[in-house]
């Protein structure tokens, strides 16, 4: 299976003023597309070539570092663009916001949690909700790793690479995570993921 880079599921500027078209056309058209060229490439020859992204990512994770990150970050931002839409935030939807209330004890508790998982990842990497092992919890990794390679599966993923963010809220990460959290999240995406994992 190669990779291939996915066109946005809404305009470039439809995420502002929370996420600029500037900040779009950099991380959807410069970073996702070289996860792909470089994923495409260092695919080549290996025992994961025809692979499901899944299978890639966890096969390599520990394996073959290169290959891994460039799947992993794929795999991530494939889910990310489907993560936020435009007036997202908002009413979540009763099975999973029931679910949130009974794993973590409250929405506004996972909000704190989520945000204070993205501000402590030092460096770069991702803030996640996952199923793991029935129940939803709130994790981090760093660089391309995401919850697969946890024994968890995401449902929720927010990227805290400064170009997620940088040119928007410079160095403000604390910022970004809760206009993200309050105005981008796709609650209908998480709880479709959701229905698919349980």
């Amino acid at each position: 299976m190669s990779f291939t880079l996915p066109e946005l599921p809404y305009a470039y500027d439809a995420l502002a003023p929370y996420m600029s078209r500037e900040t779009l056309e950099y991380h959807h058209d410069k970073h996702h597309l070289a996860y792909v060229n470089n994923g495409n490439n260092l695919l080549k020859g290996t025992e994961f070539e025809g692979k499901s992204l899944e299978e890639i990512v966890t096969g390599s994770f520990g394996k073959n570092a290169p290959l891994f990150n460039n799947a992993g970050q794929h795999y991530n931002h494939l889910h990310f663009w489907n993560w936020m839409k435009p007036n997202g935030g908002g009413a979540i939807p009763g099975e999973i916001e029931k679910k949130i209330i009974e794993d973590i004890g409250s929405v506004d508790k996972f909000k704190e949690d989520f945000i204070a998982a993205g501000v402590g990842q030092f460096g770069s990497g991702w803030a996640w909700l996952a199923l793991k092992d029935g129940k939803l919890v709130v994790l981090k990794s760093p660089n391309g790793e995401n919850p697969l390679v946890q024994g968890a599966t995401p449902i929720l993923g927010v990227d805290v690479w400064e170009h997620s963010y940088y040119i928007d809220y410079r160095n403000r990460r604390p910022d970004y995570l809760k206009a993200f959290v309050d105005h981008l999240v796709n609650w209908d995406y998480v709880a479709e993921l959701y229905s698919k994992a349980v």
